[in-house]
């Protein structure tokens, strides 16, 4: 399929994008208000709430802007390598469950981001007032898995 077509038929199909799409493509996060579709042999992730979107984008950049040291990132721009969106995406949900269970290990994979933010900001008080100190260790601390190298 056309690169360019694929796009266009894309935001079309996707009504209300998922912020975070990249994460539950990649099976790191699960969302009760996500809902997966395919174009094609490609896939795609829609939020199923208007609400629930502007929260995930406020929180996605709140954390870009308090992880910017982490995440060697001085000036500020409106998009962020993959890489790096995963750490801010992934990292920070991880950092967010483990403010909220600090006894518990840090889950490997998020089961629900939207049951997460909500017990966030119910525990805090909004997203402004969550605990960075340790959200941003989780982000300074994901890695995702490595690029195997091929043998020549």
């Amino acid at each position: 399929m056309d690169q360019d077509l694929f796009r266009k038929t894309y935001r079309e199909v996707n009504e209300r994008f998922c912020a975070y799409e990249k994460s539950v493509l990649t099976n790191k996060c699960n969302c009760s208000r996500a809902e997966r579709f395919c174009i094609a042999e490609r896939e795609g992730v829609q939020c199923k709430s208007q609400a629930a979107q502007e929260r995930c984008l406020d929180l996605l950049e709140i954390l870009r802007q308090q992880a910017r040291f982490a995440l060697k990132a001085t000036e500020e721009r409106t998009t962020i390598p993959h890489g790096k969106a995963m750490k801010v995406q992934v990292g920070g949900l991880r950092g967010i469950k483990r403010a909220l269970r600090p006894q518990e290990p840090v889950p490997v994979t998020i089961d629900d981001v939207y049951a997460t933010i909500d017990a966030a900001i119910e525990k805090f008080g909004g997203l402004d007032a969550l605990p960075f100190q340790v959200i941003i260790q989780q982000i300074a601390a994901y890695r995702d898995k490595k690029r195997s190298r091929r043998k020549r």
